[in-house]
């Protein structure tokens, strides 16, 4: 794609077709109260391309069946699609292998898949844990259920003003007891995306494995986990275009295989008798029980529609659109940012001096504009600035400066409403 520089030394966009891309998603044709919808809450879910959408119809509808033991040609047309979809999530992410895709629910599964197998197989009381305090519950809660258990620690690495890690802290809280650091790639509150490389290469001189939650970054940066280098990467799939209740676990093979399993049942076993079971190879050894089939190779499909466009495209558009509504809302001199890290992806929260965020929410609703409000699963990082909750405008790929524009000019009503 085309591209040309700034101005102020930002890239731009000149040859990506949002139009075109909005045609591919029904549900942006809505109208909500009588006005078009204005869809800015990607950071909670994405929307989902008719493509994706008419995969999930074709499987229900023409492939219906279970997968991996049957020997019917249905169960068979089903498993080749689910295990392609396994390879298309191994391309997407540059994996070694497909015995390294394992299949979640979401990204809270697949951490609290391998919270829950250290803590069978590695921590001990008075081992540490250490996380950053930008972290989704669903990357605190975990640990904090195996203290229960066991006399662990969490250490927190500390965030500054501008919502950025505070890394010298982070390199003092490690020491010979911590097992593991887990941290979000991307923050869903501030938008801060983490130096992950960084982190990895540092965790990494101790012998420490890193667990990434990409929740928020796995539709905006294009990942390599070989590269990375990173022990685990955790996502869901309905961040990035794909159906709910889907999700993938990465985990580097060797760490994989030398851990217990997560639940027991069907398919994950090689042989069951009432003295002893017997484990199956990876991937399948952490797959308990029928999979989610279906969403499974609705994944595929989304993976497929992100690749043919391309997330270097998508990430110039997305960060262009965040430039644009960043300049725009700055304007407004009742409005704060909360989070203005110097590397962002495209999430905003804000709050204003005398409105509510569940106020404004509600009010902008109105004008056909969703947004999310409250403490987006990050009570600490309230905490943190002092705050309630915030509101929180997210955008993708087929956002538009012109959708700004109506976020831009629905804040200024509702200032003027209840001011």
């Amino acid at each position: 794609m085309a591209t040309e520089i700034i101005n102020n030394n930002k890239r731009k966009s000149t040859g990506f077709d949002v139009n075109k891309i909005r045609a591919d998603f029904p549900i942006l044709k809505e109208i909500i109260h009588g006005k078009p919808l204005c869809y800015l809450d990607n950071a909670a879910t994405t929307q989902k391309p008719q493509s994706v959408i008419d995969t999930i119809v074709k499987y229900y509808t023409s492939q219906n069946a279970n997968i991996h033991r049957g020997v019917h040609y249905l169960s068979e047309l089903a498993t080749k699609e689910f295990e392609d979809a396994r390879t298309k999530v191994k391309d997407f992410i540059n994996a070694s292998s497909e015995k390294e895709i394992i299949f979640t629910r979401g990204t809270t599964e697949s951490i609290n898949l391998v919270a829950n197998v250290f803590n069978k197989a590695i921590l001990k009381d008075e081992d540490e844990i250490i996380i950053s305090a930008m972290e989704h519950h669903s990357n605190i809660v975990p640990w904090q259920l195996i203290q229960d258990q066991k006399k662990i620690k969490l250490r927190i690495i500390p965030i500054g003003d501008n919502g950025e890690i505070i890394f010298d802290e982070f390199i003092k809280l490690i020491n010979e007891k911590t097992k593991l650091i887990s941290i979000v790639y991307v923050s869903n509150s501030l938008g801060t995306i983490n130096p992950v490389e960084r982190i990895i290469e540092e965790a990494h001189r101790h012998n420490i494995p890193v667990l990434l939650d990409a929740a928020q970054a796995i539709q905006h940066i294009k990942i390599d986990v070989q590269k990375l280098d990173c022990d685990f990467l955790a996502f869901s799939g309905h961040k990035i275009y794909g159906p709910t209740g889907i999700g993938v676990l990465y985990g580097k093979e060797k760490l994989l295989d030398s851990l217990p399993p997560f639940l027991g049942g069907g398919d994950m076993i090689s042989k069951v008798t009432f003295e002893k079971t017997t484990y199956n190879e990876l991937p399948y050894k952490f797959e308990a029980g029928t999979s989610n089939i279906a969403d499974t190779i609705g994944l595929g499909t989304a993976i497929d529609y992100v690749s043919q466009i391309g997330l270097e495209n998508i990430s110039l558009h997305e960060n262009e659109i965040l430039d644009y509504a960043t300049e725009s809302l700055l304007q407004i001199p009742e409005l704060r940012i909360i989070g203005q890290a110097k590397h962002k992806s495209s999430v905003i929260s804000f709050v204003f001096d005398n409105i509510h965020p569940h106020d404004a929410g509600t009010f902008l609703d109105f004008e056909g504009i969703a947004i999310r409000t409250g403490h987006h699963c990050t009570q600490p990082v309230m905490d943190r600035f002092n705050i309630p909750a915030t509101s929180r405008a997210s955008f993708a790929m087929y956002n538009t400066k012109e959708e700004v524009d109506v976020l831009v000019k629905g804040i200024k009503k509702l200032i003027e409403v209840f001011n």
